[in-house]
């Protein structure tokens, strides 16, 4: 397979204009379309498949909280059902290899034909939230003063402005985030203690 360099740090199977040098020196963020639900399992292909060329795999989580036989309990739920990211130096060699992965597997970029990586915002959004080690946004805890959420502890603590719905029954907030090109809603968990 041909792999050329793109914009943005993106890469094609397509030879294009824009042949070049990729930087190798950073690794980049990139995302990959999966099948629903087998997210893990995917990760865990990928990683073996992949294991010479990425620095990090992971599929990002939130921590919420459900009733099971009437005690509530912290779990965890896909973040963005869907996606596993990949972290490289060398997206030509990941994405000549992911050619060859026997699942549903798609690169992200632009109108199919690039593998691009996340923006700067993208990536600043998702390490802002999740923690570093684990990629897991942890549960927040807050009041309600009236109509104003107040967040007392958590990754959503200072950044109220980006809820746009809580759920208190299922302990969770939605927020509104560009990521992946387009404004996504994404459920963060978020327990109300009280309301004043």
């Amino acid at each position: 397979m041909n792999i050329s360099c793109c914009p943005r740090g993106g890469v094609s199977a397509k030879p294009c204009d824009m042949v070049g040098v990729i930087d190798v020196s950073v690794a980049k963020l990139y995302a990959v379309q999966v099948r629903s639900g087998a997210e893990e399992r995917t990760r865990r292909l990928l990683v073996r498949t992949l294991e010479d060329f990425v620095d990090d795999c992971f599929t990002p989580s939130y921590e919420t909280k459900r009733a099971a036989k009437g005690q509530w309990r912290t779990v965890r739920m896909q973040l963005l059902p869907g996606y596993v990211f990949i972290q490289t130096r060398d997206p030509g060699a990941v994405a000549a290899r992911l050619a060859e992965v026997p699942a549903f597997i798609r690169l992200l970029g632009s109108n199919g034909e690039y593998f691009m990586p996340l923006s700067a915002d993208e990536e600043a959004w998702l390490n802002a939230y999740t923690d570093i080690d684990t990629h897991v946004v942890e549960m927040s805890e807050g009041i309600i003063e009236g109509d104003r959420v107040m967040v007392m502890r958590g990754p959503l603590k200072g950044r109220e402005f980006e809820i746009r719905r809580i759920d208190r029954h299922k302990r969770e907030a939605e927020l509104e985030v560009p990521m992946l090109g387009r404004v996504k809603r994404i459920r963060v968990g978020l327990e109300i203690v009280a309301k004043r």
